[in-house]
């Protein structure tokens, strides 16, 4: 059929901000699918309230909305732009839920807009557990024995007929948010409150265990004409009673017999045509009892699913791409394949090689956690690695998670009993305790029992181990055995550490035995039809298929896996780096392990390497590319690492050299260059001992900041009053010594922070924005709010800081991106840090200015310098634009939600208006606080925070709050006039102001406090308002921009605007 005539603008719906459960696997579908619609000639019309995304790009979308993901926005917009069609299957779960409610409200009918992709009885068919449930009866296929509950009435009634163990799965949640698994009784009702509260339908489906059996996806794909093709199978290595997001995972599974596939097969195809999903992807997960072959369908997503990232990346087959196509009316046999640009899109991917991703998870950020991996999602980012077998695929996607492991490390010896709870307790580290299992002598049949892991996985790892063990006893033959070890995926760094010597050394032998990687193409065709597009990976056999060019060609090298500290932000600079070297005519090079990006699409860069970003599998890259450039400073802390043994070994990295990179990050350097520019920073040391830190701390004088050196995201930061608290850090947070030592700074306390991006050619520099933090200094500025243009700063501030970012970047000799943070205390101005790379706040700072900076430093990078590319001075604005942080306190229980030093948030969102608090409202409510019009505040602050509480509260009580403040707080509002009931404080009586928080009494909190013993007091109050979504602010900072945003929002309802028209306002003003 050909495309749709009678539709000529779609609105496509993102996903919104970076959360656990839906990351930046939506970024690259929604991008997939708004260039497949563009290509086709129709208008688009995008929303999505992250900043972070290449989505949100102005040139992605004829219409481009930064706006909340709300049922109130989307409906201005589409009374606005007037869309024939909405697409709602390629933004997650975000997307589909908007597209039913906003159905449901009459909107879409009211304006007649068209559901493409998937109808809503087919949405609400598949999400609906009750109709899911009866559909799959209705065709034959079994599911777990199961009940609804919608209420803790019903919830009990049903544990009559279920037992426990008993898995709760909350219905249109994702990442299995408020779901798990209970054993006892207490759990059982535990888990059904928590099921409920996060199900925004108020649903549970109740199911009978299923825990230890296989577990399988396919992704399917169906057009008008009831085509319906399999585009991967695959098969998590962890049995069921883990969630799909956190478990390793194989491509194509390893363990089916045909037959079982071909039930499986048939069974997903009968599913999506019950479910009535006309056009596009699925995923359909099976379980499989390993003692007789039963099978079981556990959930089906009606939408382009987390996985199908992995799989168009596993297949080479671009699923969005294509779903959106077919959304628009093309049959599969009409769509050609990019790849062999022979095959029609009918053809189900065929693949030679085996495909392993590997979760990555942030444990450390949240040290009070359950680290026990379960029903619900926790990992916040992942890997993927190809290779000729799974051996070699699973050692690849090991170290390309950048853990400091390189294969199966040996671990701390456990004691067996510790081990066995390990064992049959997965955490984060499972892998690594399965290989100290089998160095012990645990044979496949105990380990089978411990674990459920298929023996075929098992048996796998066992030939690794014991490789292992025979390496360190005899060492490296020769050449043949050296060639074995690679084959099985070993890398140079684990054979010297095997060997018992350096990694240098081990390559210098391997590369006299003339041992190279050859790279092999993704084909989707298993080598049936030559591929067109060079998407490589690296093996150890005899054929290469890189087919170099003699073109000039740069690589960029990414940021891994998605991590809190270094996520999409990375992502976005490398891909707008292909995009500007693509523009002055280079061979562009991605090099990347993370299957969840727009990096890592096959149509992105001239030519992808799938591969970890270690030194040795780097190296092997340029060894055979020979390119002109190598930039560094795109992807985070990850190529930064890396890159002074790349130059070392003759890598030719352009761009700020990586001796001012590291001139910058070192502290002494830093200080000596301060010095000599007459910039001031707070005081500080360095101390290798508790000694010397006591010393250098009582110099300075408490409160200081205290961190490890060379850390990213805050990692181990914390603000330290007095001695005790220092003793406690030194000791139980960090391990010091002259190989790692402590950094020790003044805290500037009730200092403003800023950060400012600009770019420099090695002659000029221009400032890009200037932001300024809505949390006092203290919170990681990942975590805080900002603000652009600072909305509080004098024009003399803002001048002496662009004055020093000047001086700073010329004397850092910068060509390309700089970031740097300032804090200003008592009108005196400090540098925090400098770093001359990309900065996670690049995309915000270029969606609000319209300028693609990334592009720009690449081409500057390149040799190109800012006259030339018309970039000279600072752009002015007319709007603000205020960046949110988005936390994933929900997902880990016992967490405190406070904001510290340490970085915490997954994502961000933006809000974007003519007044600060209507942006800052916007962007509170894109991160999933809507703030109050009227209610009840509680409010409980520290001493020096009471002045400024009641000049809020004044505020407040004009637009009708009424109050609750713990005693000390409501002397001082009284004092100020304003009438308020007084609560206890926690654990000064009942009920106390926490029972006030959880029992539904208010409708927003402010509270603040200092020492220890108050924040352990106070974690109550903050948690409670986190699960009964009640918004709170625990910096005085927030919590009056909050009170703008109440003031801005009783005046004016919510109004939309496109990027295109906030741009178009700034040049009309210029």
């Amino acid at each position: 059929m050909p495309k749709r005539t009678d539709i000529q603008s779609i609105m496509v719906i993102g996903a919104g901000p970076i959360v656990i459960g839906q990351a930046c696997e939506f970024d690259y579908s929604g991008a997939q699918a708004c260039k497949a619609l563009r290509e086709e000639g129709y208008k688009v019309v995008l929303v999505n309230s992250n900043p972070a995304t290449i989505m949100t790009d102005p040139e992605m979308a004829d219409k481009t909305y930064i706006e909340p993901l709300t049922v109130l926005s989307l409906k201005k917009i589409i009374e606005r732009e007037k869309p024939n069609a909405l697409l709602p299957t390629v933004g997650g779960q975000t997307a589909l839920n908007l597209a039913v409610n906003l159905s449901e409200a009459g909107v879409l009918a009211n304006n007649d807009v068209e559901l493409i992709g998937a109808k809503l009885p087919a949405i609400k068919k598949a999400e609906d557990r009750a109709q899911f449930k009866k559909a799959m009866e209705k065709i034959g296929q079994n599911v777990p024995d199961s009940a609804l509950a919608h209420n803790m009435e019903e919830a009990e009634e049903i544990l009559g007929s279920i037992c426990v163990p008993a898995i709760i799965r909350p219905a249109f949640t994702l990442g299995g948010t408020g779901g798990g698994s209970a054993n006892t009784r207490e759990e059982y009702f535990k888990q059904c409150k928590r099921g409920l509260d996060a199900s925004p339908v108020s649903q549970i489906l109740i199911e009978q265990s299923i825990a230890g059996w296989k577990e399988f996806e396919l992704e399917i794909m169906r057009d008008i004409r009831d085509n319906v093709v399999i585009i991967c199978s695959i098969e998590n290595l962890d049995p069921m009673g883990m969630h799909t997001g956190d478990s390793i995972t194989v491509a194509p599974a390893q363990t089916l017999t045909d037959r079982e596939y071909q039930l499986m097969r048939n069974a997903a195809i009968d599913i999506i045509r019950e479910i009535g999903v006309e056009t596009g992807g699925s995923n359909i997960q099976f379980a499989v009892n390993p003692d007789n072959g039963d099978l079981v369908i556990i959930e089906m997503n009606p939408r382009v699913s987390r996985s199908s990232a992995l799989a168009s990346k596993a297949t080479g087959f671009p699923i969005a791409k294509i779903a959106a196509k077919l959304a628009i009316g093309f049959t599969l046999d009409e769509i050609r394949n990019d790849i062999t640009k022979q095959t029609p899109s009918c053809f189900e991917p065929a693949i030679d090689y085996c495909v392993v991703k590997m979760p990555r998870f942030a444990f450390e950020k949240f040290p009070k956690t359950d680290k026990r991996i379960g029903t619900q999602m926790k990992s916040v980012g992942e890997v993927m690695s190809i290779g000729r077998t799974f051996k070699e695929a699973i050692q690849k996607a090991m170290r390309s998670l950048e853990i400091g492991s390189f294969g199966f490390d040996q671990q701390r010896q456990l004691d067996h009993q510790t081990l066995e709870h390990h064992l049959t307790n997965p955490s984060a580290d499972r892998l690594w305790h399965l290989g100290e299992a089998l160095r012990e002598g645990y044979d496949i049949d105990k380990l089978y029992s411990l674990t459920g892991i298929d023996p075929w996985f098992l048996s796998n790892i066992e030939l690794i181990i014991k490789t292992e063990e025979k390496l360190k006893a005899s060492g490296i033959k020769d050449s043949e055995h050296m060639r074995e070890l690679k084959e099985l995926g070993f890398s140079d760094n684990r054979l010297a550490a095997l060997a018992n010597t350096t990694e240098d050394k081990i390559r210098a032998k391997r590369i006299a035995y003339n041992i190279r990687p050859v790279y092999k193409r993704v084909d989707t065709c298993a080598a049936e039809f030559e591929a067109n597009t060079p998407y490589l990976y690296s093996t150890y056999e005899e054929e290469c298929e890189a087919f170099t060019t003699n073109r000039n060609k740069i690589m960029i090298l990414g940021g891994g896996p998605n991590r809190i500290g270094q996520g999409i932000e990375f992502d976005y600079c490398c891909v707008h780096g292909v995009i500007g070297l693509a523009k002055d005519g280079f061979e562009t090079i991605m090099v990347n392990c993370n299957p969840e990006t727009v990096s890592t699409d096959y149509d992105t860069a001239d030519r992808l390497y799938f591969e970890p970003l270690a030194y040795e599998d780097v190296m092997e890259i340029i060894d055979l590319e020979k390119p002109q450039g190598v930039i560094v400073q795109f992807g985070g802390q990850t190529p930064l690492n890396l890159a002074i043994a790349l130059e070392k070994a003759g890598a030719p990295i352009i761009g700020t050299s990586p001796a001012a990179i590291h001139m910058a990050e070192d502290r002494e350097s830093f200080k000596t260059l301060l010095m000599k520019l007459g910039i001031k920073q707070p005081p500080n040391g360095t101390a290798t001992s508790l000694s010397e830190a006591r010393e250098i701390a009582n110099q300075i004088e408490y409160p200081v900041v205290v961190r490890p050196s060379y850390v990213l995201g805050g990692r181990a930061m914390e603000v330290v009053y007095d001695d005790n608290s220092l003793n406690y850090y030194m000791t139980h947070a960090v391990q010091a010594s002259p190989e790692h030592p402590i950094l020790i700074d003044k805290f500037l306390s009730s200092a403003t922070e800023l950060d400012v991006d600009a770019i420099c050619d090695g002659e000029i520099v221009v400032i890009a924005g200037v932001m300024e933090h809505i949390e006092q200094a203290g919170v990681h500025s990942g975590d805080s709010a900002c603000s652009l243009p600072p909305h509080n700063i004098s024009k003399t501030m803002i001048e002496e800081i662009k004055r020093q970012t000047t001086l700073l970047a010329l004397e850092l000799k910068t060509v390309g991106l700089i970031n740097i943070q300032f804090a200003i205390q008592e009108e005196e101005v400090y540098v925090l840090e400098a770093n001359p790379r990309a900065s996670r706040t690049i995309p915000f700072v270029s969606k609000s200015i319209g300028q693609p900076l990334a592009q720009l430093a690449a081409r500057v990078m390149a040799g190109k310098n800012l006259h030339e590319l018309g970039f000279t001075k600072e752009p002015t604005i007319t709007h603000i634009a205020v960046k949110e942080s988005v936390f994933p306190f929900t997902k880990f229980i016992g967490v405190d939600t406070i904001l510290g030093p340490e970085m915490r948030s997954t994502g961000e969102v933006m809000g974007i208006d003519k007044v600060f608090g209507k942006a800052f409202g916007k962007a509170s409510l894109s991160a999933g606080t809507s703030l109050p019009s009227k209610g009840c505040a509680l409010i409980s602050v520290t001493d020096e925070d009471k002045a400024k509480a009641a000049l809020i509260a004044g505020r407040l009580a004009q637009y009708g709050f009424t109050f609750l403040a713990t005693p000390g707080t409501a002397r001082v509002l009284e004092k100020s006039g304003i009438i308020v009931e007084q609560v206890m404080k926690v654990g000064e009586g009942k009920p106390d102001c926490a029972d006030a928080v959880g029992g539904g009494l208010v409708d927003m909190v402010i509270n603040t406090t200092r020492d220890k013993k108050a924040i352990d007091d106070s974690f109550y109050i903050r948690r409670n308002a986190l699960m009964m979504n009640i918004p709170y602010f625990t910096t005085m900072e927030a919590a009056n921009a909050a009170t703008d945003a109440i003031e801005a929002f009783s005046h004016e309802d919510l109004s939309v605007l496109s990027l295109q028209e906030y741009y178009e306002a700034c040049k009309n003003s210029a």
